[in-house]
C-alpha cells in the first residue's frame, strides 16, 4: 500500500470507505486546512517533504564522506589531515546534493527500495568523488569507482542496521549486554 493510504501513525488508512468530512470554514468564504499544500489534518505536505529531504541530505552526506575516507590511499595514516577531511567533506556535499536534486525526478522512486537506493548512492558517489579530486591511484577512476562502490556498501549496511529504529542493533545489544 502506498505510504499516501497510510495514517499519520502509520496505520493503514482502511477507513477510506467512510464519508470524509469537510473542515470548518473561514469567514472569508475559504476551508481551514485545505490548500494545494495541505493534506490529511491540514498538515502542511511541504514541511514533511523537505524534512524528508533533509534527512535524505545528512544520510547521503556521511555514507559518501565515510567511503571516502576509508578508500583514499594513506587514509588511515592521514585521519587527522585537514586536506583528506576536505576532499571527503567535498565528495559528501555533493553527493548529498545530487541525491536531494534527484528527489524531484521520477528516480526518487529507487530511493523506496534499498538495492536500488545503494546503487544511486553509489553511483552519485563515484560521480562526487570523479569532481571532488583526482584519482590518486596509478589507474584513472579506479579510486572513484571503488569508493562510489563502498559507498553502495555502507548505504545497504544502514538499511538493514537502522531500519525499524534500529530493531536489529537493540536486539544485538540486548544479547550481549543483558
Amino acid at each position: 500500500m502506498s505510504t499516501l493510504l497510510r495514517g499519520l501513525d502509520g496505520t493503514d488508512a482502511a477507513h477510506l470507505d467512510e464519508p470524509v468530512k469537510r473542515p470548518a470554514k473561514r469567514s472569508d468564504g475559504t476551508y481551514a486546512g485545505v490548500g494545494r499544500n495541505s493534506g490529511i489534518g491540514g498538515i502542511n505536505i511541504m514541511s514533511i517533504e523537505w524534512k524528508r529531504r533533509f534527512k535524505l541530505f545528512v544520510q547521503r552526506f556521511w555514507q559518501p564522506t565515510s567511503a571516502c575516507m576509508t578508500c583514499m590511499p594513506g587514509s588511515w595514516g592521514n585521519i587527522m589531515s585537514l586536506a583528506h577531511w576536505t576532499i571527503a567533506f567535498h565528495t559528501g556535499l555533493l553527493t548529498g546534493l545530487l541525491a536531494v536534486l534527484l528527489t524531484f525526478t521520477p528516480v526518487a522512486k529507487l530511493y523506496g527500495n534499498r538495492y536500488g537506493n545503494a546503487v544511486i548512492v553509489g553511483l552519485l558517489t563515484a560521480v562526487g568523488d570523479a569532481y571532488a579530486h583526482a584519482s590518486h591511484y596509478r589507474i584513472p577512476y579506479v579510486e572513484h569507482i571503488v569508493t562510489g562502490v563502498v559507498s553502495g556498501l555502507l548505504t545497504l549496511a544502514a538499511s538493514y542496521l537502522f531500519e525499524d529504529r534500529a530493531r536489529r542493533l537493540r536486539v544485538a545489544w540486548t544479547k550481549v549486554f543483558g
